[in-house]
């Protein structure tokens, strides 16, 4: 049996110091050369533009600018978008096997209800967020305070989705009877006489408890955008409106919905897009347990948890066929405001 002595003590905690510290400056310098090296050759590009003949010079400079773009839009986002279309194809071997994956999928309970939740994030979210968003730019609107106002409702868009699911998974927390609640939601509702409730277990209604969730982030958004395109209405317009005896309301359907119109298309559609994508709050809140996965969330398990890339594949192809409505849509809206003005 050998003794060990109080130096090695102290020298093995010295050593993983020297490894750290020498590990981090080789990643430093790694990262110079990195950077050196781009530096290099955007240096040589602009050089051998500059040296090429008068004649070609303007298309040799739109080349050697446009090309590195495209060459990393090809390779970050058109190659992946085109090998997750193939591997929607094939089995976890990458065996090709055709349809199979979506008729696991439209044949399996759990992914259909997983779409059907992913249908009622879609429904809800955009809707709710516009309506409570435009409520509030209305009535807010050049009130005392308005800034502020404004500010709170705007202040949950700052925070990541991350950030927010931990946020409301603590104001959900659950405490069995005759415990102390932690959850401020539950502790109400001990307070009125009522019996603590499993707000992210119980379904279906959990899956609107997270729906709230995002409905608390997007409203921010779609006020300040609101409300910016309510100031943008013509103010001759609506003192026309009242002239001719629109009360308040007539004046708010026939004169600033018709006027915030375009402002209104975006708000919804983006708010749709970020919808079909939300992965960050359920992953958090709840994994995609009790029955509260979406299709990004089922995505990720699917091709990452369980190795079934395929699978994993199909519902990306399947999400991303839901976007493409929209996204087709909000262009044409866009085009038709460009044609007008």
């Amino acid at each position: 049996m050998t003794m060990s002595s109080p130096l090695d003590a102290v020298s093995l905690p010295m050593a993983a110091r020297g490894d750290f510290w020498g590990g981090l400056w080789e990643k430093f310098g790694i990262l110079i050369i990195g950077l050196a090296a781009f530096a290099a050759v955007i240096g040589l590009i602009l050089f051998l533009v500059d040296k090429a003949p008068k004649r070609g010079r303007d298309v040799l400079q739109l080349v050697a600018f446009v090309a590195p773009a495209l060459i990393l839009l090809g390779v970050g986002l058109i190659y992946p978008a085109v090998r997750t279309a193939y591997l929607a194809f094939t089995n976890r071997t990458g065996e090709f096997i055709g349809l199979d994956n979506f008729v696991w999928m439209f044949t399996q309970p759990q992914i259909i209800t997983t779409l059907i939740n992913t249908l009622v994030w879609v429904a809800l979210v955009p809707t709710l967020s516009t309506a409570i968003g435009l409520a509030y730019a209305v009535f807010i609107d050049r009130s005392r305070g308005e800034k502020v106002l404004k500010a709170l409702v705007f202040m949950p868009m700052a925070i990541s989705f991350v950030g927010a699911g931990i946020i409301w998974r603590f104001v959900y927390e659950y405490r069995a009877e005759g415990f102390e609640q932690i959850g401020i939601l539950n502790q109400i509702i001990v307070w009125v006489g009522g019996e603590p409730q499993q707000f992210l277990i119980n379904s279906p209604w959990n899956t609107l408890f997270l729906i709230i969730v995002m409905i608390w982030i997007q409203t921010g958004f779609a006020m300040v955008l609101l409300s910016a395109a309510i100031k943008g209405v013509p103010t001759e317009i609506i003192e026309a409106s009242r002239l001719d005896g629109a009360n308040g309301w007539q004046q708010f359907v026939n004169v600033t919905i018709p006027g915030i119109r375009p402002t209104l298309v975006v708000v919804v559609t983006t708010i749709s897009i970020a919808t079909l994508k939300v992965f960050d709050i359920v992953r958090t809140m709840t994994g995609g347990n009790y029955d509260t996965s979406v299709i990004a969330n089922e995505m990720y398990t699917q091709a990452f948890n369980r190795g079934e890339y395929g699978q994993g594949s199909a519902l990306a192809l399947v999400l991303f066929i839901m976007v493409l409505p929209i996204v087709i849509y909000n262009v044409r809206v866009m085009r038709k405001q460009r044609e007008i003005r």
